[in-house]
């Protein structure tokens, strides 16, 4: 083998190496995210970069209440009221890829995969109570700071749509997500609550625009 030869294998080796080490990085550690949607306004404005932490999801270790994370989007986006099961309110995920191809590009490229950003608002076991304008938790009303002064927490959603998910307790290994933009996010209120598996990340910080470089409440 001549020494031209060698060296481009050797370069083929590095190159493989380090789209294994990065792909390794992004899954398991974190990775960068553009904010594309009005779900979080006036907390995430479209075309932010975010940082996101994935250790949580290596774990399988469950979000604190306040986090922002983001998720795989549900199957069903929105369920009718005639179908909404409240002793089982998870969401429906019914798109698994086939094949070990089709589920690496998925999972692992997020090549074909819609993801939401949302922040969580109720944990495993807590009653979720959404009246009088605000959501409130085993009882208690929660105090949301983050949210602008004469924001209303209801069922009415993007595209004038309601949500059906109300008065229910969150399922084990599970979390119930809204948007910061309750008026105009389509979220758990209209296809039921989160399970840990399909949580891709937590915002850890935001990193464009430079002026607003830090972490995000």
């Amino acid at each position: 083998m001549n020494s031209y030869v060698k060296e481009i294998i050797e370069w083929i080796v590095c190159i493989l190496i380090a789209v294994v080490l990065a792909l390794l990085v992004r899954y398991y550690i974190g990775t960068p995210t553009i904010v594309q949607q009005t779900s979080m306004l006036p907390t995430l404005e479209p075309n932010e970069r975010l940082w996101l932490n994935r250790v949580g999801r290596t774990f399988k270790k469950m979000p604190e209440r306040g986090d922002i994370i983001t998720f795989e989007a549900p199957s069903v986006t929105r369920v009718k009221e005639s179908d909404v099961d409240l002793e089982n309110p998870v969401a429906i995920y019914d798109n698994e890829p086939q094949g070990l191809w089709k589920k690496f590009t998925y999972y692992v490229l997020e090549q074909g995969k819609t993801s939401y950003i949302k922040r969580v608002i109720a944990l495993p076991g807590e009653y979720v109570e959404i009246k009088d304008g605000a959501v409130y938790i085993d009882g208690v009303k929660l105090e949301e700071d983050y949210l602008p002064d004469g924001v209303v927490t209801d069922l009415l959603q993007g595209n004038d749509e309601y949500g059906y998910f109300n008065n229910f307790t969150v399922p084990e290994n599970c979390v119930f997500a809204l948007g910061d933009n309750r008026a105009g996010s389509k979220d758990c209120r209209s296809f039921g609550c989160i399970p840990l598996e399909k949580i891709e990340g937590t915002v850890a910080f935001r990193f464009w625009p430079l002026s607003k470089f830090g972490g995000v409440e």
